[in-house]
């Protein structure tokens, strides 16, 4: 094995650590066509939830002796091994150097269809198509191939899969213990569409003799069958959401709430009805896209990541849980028991217990070396910022790849947003004005400097291309642990500034604040007697 094959294993088996140590895995994402983004960008996002510690990590592009074999990990080691390829990409986080990107969330579908033993998780696949494809076509025949010859342990997936031309949206589920493959189906997005899923296999009828927009396993409606999960005496058309994740009230409530909010918000002339998220039976299925009211930015598409249901019968930051400060955070576990019965909080699409997310910018009219930006953000979208990472650069922010969920740290990127995330639930609605000011002042400065930056990468690839790669680097690692030397002077204005329940004010005196009079009077509504002085002191009235 050659300096370069030990470097990129290396870096492989690095990435698998992320894969080994995560644990639950209640994701978001969205999908933006060129025809749909301002500035003709495929867009797709991709939030990992789950209570984890990650560290990005960079993948170098390698040749590889013929021959050689790959080993492919598990949670518990080395599970097996594979051909390696003659030439893999270069990976930046989840987008290669060919403007590749992928993301997922997992749907679990028919439990009893995870074929435990099988060799192929979701996420090596993803990272092994990122490694071997330039294209989405090309993600999808390199992941739908190795699951076929290798075997698929997931329960069900929805990949979001994006190049610099097209989007498409791939949904997965094994073939059960001592099964072969996997049944899969993949949709391309019409241009000029957004898609959404969460934790719900979206695809539901398909076309059957339309390849250049539709590709699908051979056994996906055969397997159904002869599982007993489509009757096609039926007089229906097969759908593959329907026989492959049948929808519980719990997983519409969980699931279908955020892309409908996403939707509303993307397209608000729909007027889209909230009630087939109650999951109670109401109201028709969401679209699996849309197309929206006006061509959206990248930071209107980060900013969908930031939601509570604010403005909606849904706000978080409104209910009795929220607490007097309009906290929007939901401690687990999601369902609980009061008198026997089972409730449920809602799901946001921001959430306190995201490991990352991503938004990534592949750009048909930017050559490869520029065009492909892996944007990134660690911890609850809402609290955090976004920072620019070029699939060019050699190095990470070193405060990017350090840490741990059991040792809190202050050289670790994702402790700075982990802490001011968590302190705010003391008085978020005071605090939550101060982190977006801060939030807003950062990315406004990069998504200023972008064009600038972008500039004199593209006057480099003319005159010294060899350069670009150290000037882009320099540029991101700088931007993102000036980013984050910021989060933590922003906490440590935070605690200075709310303490002990007192606010100071500007010049640094603590002044009682209080409680909201809505929330005081909610508390007297239940309690009428317990908190009344009845006799006040002089110059006070009674409460």
């Amino acid at each position: 094995m050659n300096r370069k094959s030990v470097n990129q294993w290396r870096a492989w088996t690095a990435a698998l650590f992320l894969f080994g140590s995560l644990q639950l895995f209640p994701c978001t994402s969205i999908l933006v066509t060129r025809g749909a983004a301002a500035d003709g960008s495929c867009i797709i996002t991709y939030s990992c939830d789950g209570e984890f510690h990650p560290r990005l990590n960079i993948i170098p592009a390698a040749d590889h002796e013929p021959g050689s074999m790959l080993d492919v990990r598990g949670f518990r080691g080395v599970i097996g091994k594979i051909p390696q390829v003659a030439h893999t990409w270069k990976v930046v986080g989840l987008m290669n150097e060919h403007q590749l990107a992928i993301g997922e969330t997992t749907f679990d579908g028919r439990l009893e269809l995870v074929n435990r033993k099988a060799m192929m998780h979701y996420y090596p696949l993803m990272l092994l198509a990122l490694q071997r494809a330039r294209t989405a076509r090309e993600a999808i025949t390199v992941m739908t191939d190795l699951v076929e010859k290798h075997g698929y342990s997931s329960s069900g997936e929805s990949f979001s899969i994006a190049d610099k031309n097209e989007a498409w949206i791939m949904e997965m589920v094994g073939t059960g213990p001592g099964g072969r493959g996997a049944v899969w189906v993949a949709l391309r997005l019409p241009d000029g569409m957004v898609s959404a899923h969460a934790n719900m296999a979206r695809i539901g009828t398909f076309p059957l003799n339309d390849p250049e927009n539709c590709r699908y396993s051979k056994n996906v409606i055969e397997f159904a069958i002869e599982k007993g999960y489509y009757d096609p005496d039926s007089g229906k058309p097969f759908h593959f959401a329907d026989a492959y994740c049948p929808p519980t009230e719990e997983q519409v409530r969980y699931s279908a709430r955020r892309v409908w909010s996403i939707f509303r918000r993307v397209a608000p002339s729909m007027n889209l009805s909230a009630a087939y998220s109650d999951g109670r039976g109401k109201g028709k299925p969401y679209p699996l896209w849309i197309r929206p009211d006006r061509k959206l930015n990248l930071r209107d598409v980060m900013n969908l990541h930031r939601d509570h249901y604010e403005g909606t019968p849904f706000d978080m930051t409104r209910d009795l849980s929220a607490g007097p400060f309009g906290a929007p955070d939901r401690w687990r576990p999601m369902t609980w028991k009061v008198d026997g019965k089972t409730y449920g909080w809602e799901r946001p699409i921001a959430t306190q217990q995201a490991g990352f997310v991503f938004a990534s910018q592949s750009r048909r009219d930017v050559p490869d070396e520029v065009g492909g930006v892996f944007w990134y953000a660690m911890d609850n979208p809402h609290t955090c910022v976004f920072v620019p990472l070029y699939t060019t650069i050699t190095e990470l922010p070193p405060s990017y790849t350090r840490g741990s969920l059991q040792q809190f740290s202050r050289d670790s990127a994702w402790w700075a947003f982990n802490f001011v995330a968590n302190y705010a639930n003391l008085r978020y609605s005071h605090m939550i004005k101060e982190i977006r000011a801060v939030q807003e002042r950062i990315e406004d400065l990069q998504f200023a400097l972008q064009p600038a930056i972008e500039q004199t990468a593209l006057n480099l690839l003319r005159t010294d291309p060899s350069r670009i790669a150290p000037f882009l680097t320099r540029w991101c690692v700088s931007n993102a642990e000036t980013a984050v030397q910021d989060w933590w002077k922003l906490a440590d204005h935070l605690i200075t500034k709310y303490n002990d329940g007192y606010i100071k004010d500007e010049n640094g005196r603590p002044r009682e604040v209080g409680y909201p009079e809505e929330w005081l009077r909610e508390e007297l509504r239940r309690n009428p007697d317990r908190f009344r002085i009845r006799q006040a002191r002089k110059g006070e009235g009674e409460l």
